[in-house]
């Protein structure tokens, strides 16, 4: 579970080859305890649960490097260790 960046508290991480539960782009945050998978493409949960505040950050965060999102979740999905991407600042 490598982690690709942390900001305001929250952990961004993707799984290798987890493109198998979710069928679609997606990242895995934890904040205090909370976790939850998060689609690139659309900022929506798919599962679990974050504070609406870290959600919003997340998906501000999402929108500015959703290109590099999608090139690290392909090599993820391809058994290879995703790239760091810059904190939200």
């Amino acid at each position: 579970m490598p982690t690709i960046s942390m900001f305001y508290g929250i952990v961004i991480y993707m799984y290798l080859v987890d493109n198998k539960r979710h069928h679609l782009p997606h990242i895995h945050t934890r904040y205090q305890g909370k976790k939850a998978s998060i689609s690139i493409e659309t900022g929506e949960i798919l599962d679990g649960e974050i504070p609406s505040t870290k959600l919003r950050l997340v998906q501000a965060w999402i929108e500015i490097h959703r290109e590099n999102l999608m090139a690290d979740w392909e090599l993820a999905t391809n058994n290879e260790l995703p790239l760091k991407i810059p904190p939200l600042q």
